[in-house]
């Protein structure tokens, strides 16, 4: 029997997942993304498990879930490392939404919408970019500050060979991106308990 690739969890695309929730009750679709991107644009019957607390407290959601689970980001990159993390917490078989809600919204599937929010990639892009512009700017009164481009340049090549990104963790923190609805591990627990194998 060979192991499953924690490195890289199965793919699934939306055609296939929108027959999983026709057919299959028992599927459970957990969002990693921040709540302020979770409430702008969801789908209906996610459950919000922000990657930072799905880090934290990986085994405690394992306890709470079943083989049946698909994991959706903007894109995938983040459920990819969430797909790692509940591996690593003994559910290996966790799916992952290929192209997220990105290829999820371009299907025309169901998606409930809340409050517009800027995703956590463009607001990385806005403030990498900010930092870069000013500091070449500014280096032309301040000789040396080129140098603070130059380190967000290695910084996001750090972050492209690792497959993350410190200023989207910093990012997630602001209240900006925090939405209004709880998104704390008692609440999510108990949300994936009380509905038991279905959302």
């Amino acid at each position: 029997m060979t192991s499953p690739d924690v490195t890289n969890p199965a793919g699934v695309d939306a055609a296939t997942l929108r027959e999983l929730l026709a057919t299959r009750g028992g599927v459970r679709i957990l969002d990693v993304r921040t709540p302020g991107e979770f409430e702008t644009a969801h789908i209906p019957g996610a459950y919000n498990v922000p990657l930072d607390l799905l880090r934290e407290h990986g085994t405690e959601f394992r306890t709470h879930l079943d083989d049946q689970v698909v994991l959706v980001c903007r894109s995938g990159a983040r459920a990819i490392q969430a797909g790692q993390t509940l591996a690593e917490a003994g559910l290996p078989n966790v799916k992952i939404l290929n192209g997220g809600m990105t290829a999820w919204q371009q299907t025309d599937a169901p998606v409930n919408h809340g409050r517009t929010r800027w995703d956590l990639e463009r607001q990385v892009r806005l403030v990498a970019g900010l930092i870069v512009a000013s500091s070449v700017l500014g280096s032309l009164l301040l000789p040396g500050l080129q140098w603070i481009a130059a380190l967000m340049g290695a910084g996001l090549t750090v972050a492209a060979l690792t497959n993350t990104c410190a200023m989207g963790m910093l990012l997630a923190k602001l209240p900006y991106n925090r939405g209004t609805n709880s998104c704390d591990l008692t609440t999510i627990v108990g949300q994936l308990r009380d509905t038991g194998s279905r959302p």
